[in-house]
């Protein structure tokens, strides 16, 4: 192999995906599974086209990993460290698309490598960890279209998008966004042709049996949306809050870099064939900040900013060559010292989006560094933010529940059902129930009421999070007999375990399930 291959673009690239994996996988046992993971695990054991808060790939990946895999940190949590160094080369491939070199390949890839929002996607099993990637694929498919004049290339644009909402509906938002941007450009002679209506069929028919599914099932993702926004549970934040929080996200210091990229795409002469994509996100934006969107949905789109800006970047270094010295030597030692920079502040607030540090040792580093995670739920925390005070005490509960469970009389122990008030609590008796000789858990929140009661009557309940004023209207025996919670745990995950027998005015949890039904 050339030497020199080895230091080009494309290898520096490779690299840096390298460590994003390492990085991952590494600190996959540092924290447990996050409440929404737990969920998912749990939605991998009853697959199907769709679920009442996200479309079936997610449950299909939680399925896979642990079948090929099995049930260890590092192997649930594979899939998503994949897709964040996917993502890294991804970002790679856009740069040398839009004209980058080595150095604009490198910058790009390493600002993906240190964002915070994609530090924190891909720590764990969700949506959002391959959300980026299926984005950025239609941008690129988008790009080599301008390029080359081949609309054929809207086979693949539409089943990239068909699996993106297979994965997560904002995906159509993307998918208009870019659809948009073209027709306020030139670039929407791309847009005359037969292929992007056979693009938008195979979309169509990808996303067609999770359609159906929620057309069987009434659509329960608006009444979950609904309830949601009745509850006040996300955070609203002004449009400069927004914008404000992009930053945040993305990464401070790369700041100027995607938004120099996105003034690069608007504006530069020799990026206007590829003004859709500015256009993109700004009608993304717009949307989202009319819709009152969540703060990190826009997160997937900044790859392609992050690539256009690192490539500004580039040119106007390599314009400091045909200055007389001493530019040319501040172009040598500017590029080094801009990357290594990055890294080193990326480094340094690693931390706070990556669960890297023990909780005692991260409590005490980001009261030093005076930060914090920016806080998107009305949700009550402890000591530690949201995205890592969901990661603890899940396994005590479930150890708490088995001792509560084994304890009881062999008999009614067979009758005994395990009630969770959120899907988190059930995810965590799923998961960890098995080794602790727990059945399944059932409860009303979301998808698991779509699961059902199984075959219990509810004659007897070990019931977990819920209040005993609620509790007693429903039952005539309710005893305390173990209290929950994790220092580091969210609030809510600090509650009372009741023991309910006997109960009031029903004679199956079949005939009261319709009533138990928690969509939000």
């Amino acid at each position: 192999m050339n030497p020199r291959k080895l230091l080009g673009g494309p290898a520096i690239v490779a690299y840096l995906a390298l460590v994003k994996l390492l990085v991952h996988l590494g600190t996959a046992r540092v924290y447990g599974f996050f409440t929404d993971e737990l969920y998912f695990l749990a939605c991998g054991e009853h697959l199907d086209w769709g679920y009442v808060d996200m479309p079936p790939l997610t449950a299909f990946q939680a399925w896979l990993t642990r079948a090929l895999f099995g049930d260890a940190p590092e192997s649930i949590r594979l899939f998503p460290a994949l897709a964040g160094a996917a993502l890294v080369l991804l970002t790679g491939a856009l740069v040398r698309a839009l004209g980058g070199g080595r150095f604009a390949q490198g910058m790009a890839a390493l600002a993906v490598l240190v964002a915070p929002v994609y530090l924190a996607f891909d720590s764990y099993l969700s949506m959002n960890s391959i959300e980026p990637l299926l984005w950025m694929g239609c941008a690129w498919v988008l790009i080599r279209m301008i390029q080359t004049g081949e609309v054929r290339l809207w086979l693949a644009f539409g089943a990239l998008a068909g699996i993106g909402l297979e994965n997560k509906h904002t995906m159509l938002l993307f998918g208009f966004a870019l659809v948009a941007g073209l027709l306020l450009t030139p670039e929407r002679r791309l847009l005359a042709n037969r292929w992007l209506p056979l693009g938008g069929l195979i979309a169509f028919n990808l996303f067609l049996p999770n359609l159906l599914w929620n057309l069987a099932h009434h659509f329960p993702f608006f009444e979950l949306l609904r309830n949601i926004r009745e509850d006040g549970r996300d955070v609203q934040f002004s449009p400069l809050q927004f914008l404000a929080l992009q930053a945040v996200l993305v990464f401070p210091l790369s700041f100027p870099l995607w938004t120099g990229g996105l003034l690069r795409l608007l504006a530069n002469r020799e990026a206007r064939p590829y003004r859709a994509l500015g256009w993109a996100y700004l009608i993304a934006l717009g949307v989202l900040l009319l819709t009152h969107g969540k703060v990190y949905y826009l997160a997937p789109a900044y790859s392609m900013l992050l690539a256009a800006g690192a490539v500004s970047l580039e040119e106007r270094l390599r314009r400091l060559r045909s200055l007389r010295t001493p530019a040319p030597r501040a172009e040598r030692w500017l590029k080094p010292a801009l990357a290594t920079g990055l890294l080193l502040t990326g480094a340094l607030f690693a931390p706070t989006a990556l669960p890297i540090l023990p909780p005692e040792t991260y409590l005490r580093y980001t009261e030093a560094l005076g930060i914090a995670q920016p806080k998107i739920e009305n949700r009550g925390t402890g000591p530690m933010p949201q995205l890592f005070a969901d990661r603890f005490g899940w396994k005590e509960m479930a150890e708490t529940v088995a001792r509560v469970y084994h304890a009881l009389p062999e008999g009614e122990r067979q009758r005994t059902a395990i009630y969770a008030n959120d899907y988190g609590e059930g995810g965590a008796i799923d998961y960890y129930g098995p080794t602790l000789g727990l059945p399944k858990a059932i409860g009303g929140h979301v998808s698991y009421w779509l699961w059902g009661p199984r075959a219990y009557t509810g004659e007897t309940l070990i019931v977990l999070g819920d209040d005993s004023e609620g509790i007693d209207r429903h039952f005539e025996e309710v005893h305390e007999v173990a209290e929950i919670g994790h220092p580091y745990a969210m609030r809510q995950e600090h509650f009372t375990l009741y023991l309910c027998r006997k109960p009031k005015g029903w004679r199956s949890l079949q005939e009261i399930w319709p009533r138990l039904k928690e969509f939000h």
